[in-house]
């Protein structure tokens, strides 16, 4: 598997992102994380989506290390600071779990605080589901596990058709349109930074791709087995959706109902945000999060 690196100097003097690099070796790639707050302290383990990366969870680290949090963001493969596989065929769903499986393992993560959101939690429910032990509780934003058994809406398909068949994909141009706030140039440049050229942006093209979209998608069966989990899950759950994101609208309704640790819990609904909440209103989606953890620990 041919793999890219994007070049260290990309990264340097991001606006509001001072963070340390951490990396682990998974299956060949090297994998970015950044681990903020008391090493002892049990984890709050923060997955971004698309086009993403850790970047997007500035605005939520230092209000959890602050409450005595230990804050975990990783990029995922083919975004970030992580290692990117050239070719978009390199990209699976399965793989995707995967690899941030290996991380949840050599880390050694328990007592897990799971905060996902678009991909984050296509791939962290999956997480939740095959690794249960190492959870204690999950809070979902904007997100869902599709098996493929309902089709998809509209905004998804012309998603998937700008991203596959566009001939320019701009990461912070995308980023800004799923946001209802103005990003300064230099926050649009962050999230293009990990894309010097087309060649980078594999992953970012084929996520789309590999949602399950139909009942016999590769990924529909793994994912029915963790609904199969989730069904019984009664350990902590809570949605803290957006009302701006035309894409997961609706999930966090379904959530409530299918997830028995859902019942009961203060579920939020962010008022004016978009797609991503947390950089539209990181700050707030933190402290839901920080109050979260105090009421269920």
């Amino acid at each position: 598997m041919e793999t890219l690196r994007t070049p260290d100097e990309r990264f340097a003097n991001l606006p509001d992102y001072p963070f340390a690099p951490h990396y682990v070796a998974v299956d060949g790639l090297r994998i970015h994380y950044v681990d903020e707050g008391p090493p002892g302290a049990a984890p709050v383990l923060m997955l971004h989506g698309e086009p993403s990366w850790s970047y997007l969870y500035r605005k939520l680290i230092p209000i959890l290390t602050a409450a005595g949090q230990r804050a975990l963001a990783p990029d995922l493969a083919g975004f970030g600071r992580s290692d990117k596989p050239a070719a978009r065929e390199d990209y699976t769903y399965q793989r995707h779990v995967d690899w941030m499986a290996g991380l949840l393992t050599d880390l050694d993560l328990r007592d897990v605080t799971l905060v996902c959101q678009d991909w984050g939690g296509l791939i962290g429910l999956r997480l939740v589901a095959e690794h249960p032990d190492r959870f204690a509780r999950v809070v979902a934003a904007n997100t869902f596990l599709p098996t493929g058994d309902i089709p998809p809406g509209r905004a998804f398909l012309a998603w998937k058709r700008f991203a596959t068949q566009s001939a320019a994909f701009h990461a912070g141009g995308i980023v800004k349109g799923g946001c209802t706030t103005e990003l300064s140039s230099e926050v649009i440049a962050a999230y293009d930074a990990p894309f010097p050229d087309d060649r980078y942006l594999a992953g970012a093209r084929q996520f789309p791709v590999i949602v399950p979209v139909a009942p016999d998608d590769p990924a529909s069966e793994p994912n029915r087995r963790a609904w199969a989990v989730l069904g019984q899950w009664t350990k902590p759950f809570l949605t803290a959706f957006s009302d701006g994101d035309p894409i997961t609208r609706g999930a966090d309704k379904y959530l409530q109902q299918a997830i028995p640790g859902a019942a009961g819990q203060p579920h939020t609904t962010i008022t004016g945000a978009g797609h991503f909440l947390q950089e539209d209103k990181g700050e707030e989606l933190a402290r839901v999060v920080v109050d979260f953890i105090a009421r269920t620990s």
